[in-house]
């Protein structure tokens, strides 16, 4: 370990980069120091049973948390993926895994059982680790510690920076990680990106007991490691960039199969489905509606770099839609659950905006005092669905169990309930 290794280990909270308030930490504000290579230097990537058998008995023989992350071809390749994964824990060192050639890790994530896995942004990579196998039973998410603790910015490069004090080079997070053989100085970042993660872990665990919000932490981590597999997202043609400007069923119809028909495309080469039509292009269309191959040809997206065959097929996906009865169309908007927009609430019913803008006040109060973001401390959605269907009886009891009903932690149910009992006695002006 180097002297800068030995400086990250023991070093107390850092505020060069954004920490929260100071209010009886420490406070070191020394320059950042680079941080250009992994302690026992780019570990070769794993491709085989063989050596991945060698890997899973030095992490289940580790000590400690194990820092996880992972790689994925967002922008590239279809789907979310994971083309690399990063591990560390004390005792074993580093290892990045090629689960292209290894696709089953539920031996490694077997291995791991019990062991808390420390990511940064865990729900961004749950769902690829879960695809591979690797399910974690206890957690330590440190972007979610940097927003309860009060940073006011928590990507890992600025977190390793503000509590730490290492820059960690960032320009490699983009890239098509699907390529093979990964370039060294890919390597060389992925590796990096697990190097201090159990370090910047004990220091957010220090500072959230030093505000007293550690238990909080606590129930958030096991809320995500029990949470299920989100459910497919309903018409996901719908959120094509853009969609804004399409107002009627058969324009509707037309990006719907537009957006179908590229997805097919974009499985079936596994490409990133913006490199086979942009949405642009698929609003474009439906806004024209056009009658013929040379009519889409004039419009943007669809120009001379679009084969005579490309345009048949989206010409045909436009006519398609233009054949579908009445019946057939889709409606303009998705049935919604649970209260309407807000805008709406002061004509359907003015009780409940006044509810509403009461209880959003004592929230981002609340927030404030607690510092972090209104969103850590109770969602949106659950103050709207509050707020439009309140308990029959207004009181702490009732409203506490309002909350817990719709998903919220018991810190959260503690710390919100007065805030609601307040705001659900308001009257409408």
């Amino acid at each position: 370990m180097t002297d800068a290794h030995d400086t990250a280990a023991d070093s107390s909270l850092r505020t060069t980069g954004g920490a929260p308030p100071d209010d009886g930490g420490s406070s070191v504000t020394e320059a950042p120091i680079p941080l250009l290579e992994p302690r026992e230097g780019i570990p070769p990537v794993i491709a085989d049973e063989t050596a991945l058998a060698r890997v899973i008995a030095a992490f289940e023989a580790g000590s400690g948390p194990v820092a996880v992350d992972a790689e994925r071809a967002s922008g590239y390749r279809y789907g979310q993926r994971a083309y690399l994964v990063q591990l560390r824990r004390e005792g074993a060192g580093t290892a990045l895994i090629d689960p292209v050639a290894c696709p089953d890790l539920s031996a490694l994530g077997d291995a791991l059982s019990g062991v808390e896995w420390v990511l940064h942004a865990a729900t961004q990579d749950l769902p690829c680790l879960r695809e591979i196998g690797m399910v974690p039973t206890r957690l330590f998410d440190t972007e979610l510690a940097g927003r309860l603790a009060g940073f006011p910015r928590v990507g890992l490069g600025a977190m390793v920076e503000s509590v730490l004090g290492f820059v960690l080079e960032k320009g490699h997070s983009a890239v098509d990680w699907s390529t093979r053989p990964l370039p060294e100085p890919w390597l060389r970042y992925a590796a990096l990106d697990v190097e201090l993660l159990v370090d910047l872990r004990d220091a957010l665990e220090k500072e959230l007991d030093r505000q007293g919000k550690l238990d909080w932490a606590r129930q958030e981590f096991d809320a995500i490691v029990s949470a299920p597999p989100p459910e497919p997202r309903k018409d996901p043609w719908r959120r094509t960039s853009g969609m804004h400007k399409v107002r009627r069923r058969r324009q509707l119809a037309v990006v719907r199969e537009l957006w179908q028909t590229r997805d097919r495309i974009a499985q079936r080469r596994d490409v990133s489905p913006g490199k086979v039509l942009g949405d642009a292009a698929i609003v474009e269309a439906a806004l024209a509606v056009p009658a013929n191959v040379h009519a889409l040809a004039a419009l943007n997206g669809f120009g001379h770099r679009v084969g005579k065959r490309q345009l048949e097929q989206w010409q045909a996906a436009v006519d398609r839609a233009k054949a579908l009865s009445e019946a057939q169309l889709p409606q303009p908007g998705q049935p919604v659950a649970g209260p309407p927009p807000p805008r709406a609430w002061a004509d359907k019913d003015p009780a409940a905006a006044a509810r509403l803008s009461a209880a959003r006040a004592g929230v981002t109060a609340l927030a404030e005092q607690l510092n972090m973001p209104q969103e850590n401390l109770i969602t949106p959605d659950t103050v709207r669905r509050v707020c439009w269907e309140p308990p029959a009886v207004v009181d702490a009891e009732s409203v506490a169990a309002a909350l817990a009903g719709h998903g919220a932690r018991p810190w959260q149910v503690e710390q919100v309930t007065p805030v609601l009992v307040k705001a659900l006695a308001v009257k409408e002006s």
